[in-house]
């Protein structure tokens, strides 16, 4: 592949990843959780399971303990987690979604179902699996991070 080729290659999957952020949290956004941007459901992604210390958000945010802090003190304030005691460490915090967390990471499930559904439409479902399968050996981990 010349160098030519692989930035667009390059250019078209940010430009798609970007685009997927931003119609994820329009969609979001329209199903009246209007308090929160991207960043927010990038920390509900980590936490949607059982929960994570600051410390685990920060590492799967990619940013520093403090950040990851503000960020946590301000779903909590806005009501979208809580903290709770951890269940293994006396010294930590574990931060969980609460109810309204879970609305809105089922809205951001909702939302990224029809940008997917209009992938299917465009080029098929066949090739849309595809394409999930090329991506998943690829980067089969993550974590994914917000572009800051």
């Amino acid at each position: 592949m010349q160098n030519s080729e692989a930035m667009a290659l390059s250019a078209a999957l940010l430009a798609v990843a970007s685009d997927l952020t931003q119609r994820i949290n329009d969609g979001v956004v329209a199903r009246g959780f209007t308090d929160v941007r991207p960043a927010h459901g990038f920390a509900f992604a980590r936490l949607a399971p059982d929960g994570a210390t600051v410390t685990d958000l920060a590492v799967h945010l990619g940013v520093t303990k403090q950040a990851a802090s503000q960020l946590v003190d301000e779903i909590v304030r806005k009501g979208y987690a809580e903290r709770r005691p951890h269940p293994a460490d006396a010294r930590a915090r574990l931060v969980v979604l609460t109810g309204r967390g879970w609305e809105c990471t089922r809205a951001a499930e909702a939302a990224a179902a029809e940008v997917v559904g209009g992938w299917v439409e465009l080029l098929g479902e066949g090739e849309v699996r595809v394409l999930r399968e090329r991506l998943l050996r690829l980067a089969p981990y993550g974590p994914v991070r917000p572009a800051w």
